[in-house]
């Protein structure tokens, strides 16, 4: 069986943030790989830097130090407009608030990150039709976000995360904002998507239940990470 190599390969990463003269360090030395058709749960307690290992590892914030290298591009020698591209190309993002635009239909809010992509329209719809078919929510295409339940938001999230196809998705929460039914639900949906589209997810959970599906799960604690594998 062919070995492949791992998606992301993170080293000796430091983050620190300012706070007017104060700086308060966030993460510290954290070196891990995630392999390719991953999932990944991060767990912590609040500040314990979860989500901003993520945000460095989905390319919207910069380390102080160290190296990120996704699919082999080492994100943090990108500018800010090619890191831009990258994110575009590679990353899809699955929010705890769902972050749809309230006055587009659900197809309409699954085929914005497209518009960078230079599909034509036609594309563009029937791209975002079948993303949102994956995640059975085709008969609700037309329908606005407030026409929609919490759990089918967030699903249409999901479709918008994965319409570009993208090397990782990252969930922040995923099922923060979601009732127990609901939350099993997207669980299930993203264990899918893992399973049978082999797509690598980064999830930051701070919900035992949600952990338990994922492959992999580690710690992190003070900005450390506790090596301990599940």
């Amino acid at each position: 069986m062919e070995h492949k190599p791992p998606i992301a390969e993170i080293r000796n990463l430091h983050k620190s943030y300012r706070r007017g003269e104060l700086i308060v360090p966030v993460l510290h030395d954290i070196t891990f790989d995630i392999a390719d058709g991953e999932f990944l749960a991060l767990m912590g307690p609040s500040g314990s830097g979860k989500t901003t290992l993520l945000n460095l590892i989905a390319g919207i914030d910069k380390a102080d130090s160290g190296v990120i290298r996704i699919g082999g591009t080492d994100i943090t020698a990108l500018s800010e407009t090619e890191l831009a591209r990258w994110r575009a190309d590679h990353v899809g993002f699955i929010f705890q608030f769902y972050n749809l635009i309230p006055v587009l239909k659900a197809i309409e809010n699954v085929e914005l990150p497209l518009y960078l992509s230079g599909l034509t329209a036609k594309e563009r719809r029937e791209h975002a039709a079948m993303a949102l078919k994956l995640v059975n929510l085709a008969h609700r295409m037309d329908h606005y976000p407030r026409e929609l339940s919490g759990g089918e938001q967030q699903r249409v999230a999901i479709a918008r995360a994965i319409v570009t196809d993208p090397a990782i998705l990252v969930a922040d929460e995923p099922t923060g904002d979601l009732d127990r039914v609901s939350a099993e639900e997207i669980l299930g949906m993203m264990e899918r998507l893992n399973h049978e589209l082999a797509k690598t997810i980064i999830m930051v959970t701070h919900d035992p239940r949600a952990a338990q599906r994922a492959r992999t799960l580690r710690h992190l604690d003070k900005g450390y990470l506790n090596d301990g594998r599940s």
